[in-house]
C-alpha cells in the first residue's frame, strides 16, 4: 500500500500525525510530510484511520 497526500486540500492540522506519527509528520514549517510512503503492512489500522479522520479528506490509500 502507498500513501497519497493531496497536498492542495491539506491543512496540515497534524490529525494524522496524532494517529499515525509513524508515518505523518507536521514539522516548525507547518508543513506536512509523509514519513514512509509505503507502510508496512502492521501500520495499516493507523493508516486508515489517518484517512478517516483526516478533516479534509486529503489523504487516500493506494494499493498495489
Amino acid at each position: 500500500m502507498k500513501v497519497v497526500v493531496d497536498y492542495d486540500l491539506c491543512e496540515s492540522n497534524a490529525v494524522c500525525m496524532q494517529v499515525a506519527p509513524e508515518i505523518f509528520e507536521v514539522r516548525d514549517d507547518d508543513f506536512l510530510y509523509v514519513l514512509n510512503e509505503t507502510p508496512d503492512e502492521s501500520l495499516r489500522e493507523k493508516l486508515v484511520e489517518s484517512v478517516q479522520r483526516c478533516p479534509k479528506q486529503a489523504i487516500s490509500i493506494e494499493e498495489d
